[in-house]
């Protein structure tokens, strides 16, 4: 039985690059900072964020814009929201 074809957004896709470059940003952010202590602590509370970046990017690759993928984009905003809020960068 052939598969599905997989529905696609650009509206998503625009939001996923949005996130991907705000990641590689922050990321860059936290690697400048000078005390390992300090750093390790903001890479430590930022790594559920990258995870749901990459879990999103990866699942939109292959299933496509569907209700897991609109789930993980949420997911991605409330957590760097809190991410934002937590600590200052």
């Amino acid at each position: 039985m052939p598969r599905k074809r997989r529905k696609l957004s650009k509206e998503m896709e625009a939001d996923m690059a949005a996130a991907k470059r705000k990641v590689e940003l922050i990321t860059a952010l936290i690697n400048d900072i000078r005390d390992e202590d300090i750093q390790g602590e903001y890479l430590e509370a930022f790594a559920q964020v990258r995870a749901a970046v990459i879990h999103l990017t990866a699942t939109y690759i292959t299933d496509g814009f569907c209700e897991e993928t609109e789930a993980t984009l949420e997911l991605y905003r409330s957590l760097i929201e809190q991410f934002e809020e937590e600590y200052e960068l």
